[in-house]
């Protein structure tokens, strides 16, 4: 079974940082874009990041531009998302899912989605 699995996840206080690994079971990553996703309570699940398969390519949305930031490492067949400045807005369950080029955060597009890590911002 093609699947990802969320990692990282915990509770910090604001201004604190995390970073989250996706690890790919069952295939290798280097053939796909992944993106993170993050669900809040009571909010639909939405696209904070993506990188491109050969990791050239990345976008951030304005949320968490300039304190997140995606990268990959292929040979470990992990993404990484590195969390800095963790604001209370950030809690969530984070997700990561593949998809063969970034380009949209419509999750109905994206596939291999793990059971998520919650990522908790509370003094």
């Amino acid at each position: 079974q093609l699947q990802l699995v969320e990692s990282g996840g915990g509770l910090v206080q604001p201004g604190g940082s995390l970073r989250l690994s996706c690890a790919a079971s069952g295939f290798t990553l280097d053939n796909y874009a992944i993106g993170w996703f993050r669900q809040a309570p009571g909010k639909e699940r939405e696209g904070v990041s993506c990188i491109s398969h050969s990791g050239d390519y990345t976008h951030y949305v304005d949320s968490v531009k300039g304190r997140f930031t995606i990268s990959r490492d292929n040979a470990k067949n992990t993404v990484y998302l590195r969390m800095n400045n963790l604001e209370p807005e950030d809690t969530a369950v984070y997700y990561c899912a593949k998809r063969l080029g970034c380009g949209s955060y419509i999750a109905l597009s994206w596939d291999g989605w793990g059971q998520g890590t919650q990522v908790t911002v509370s003094s």
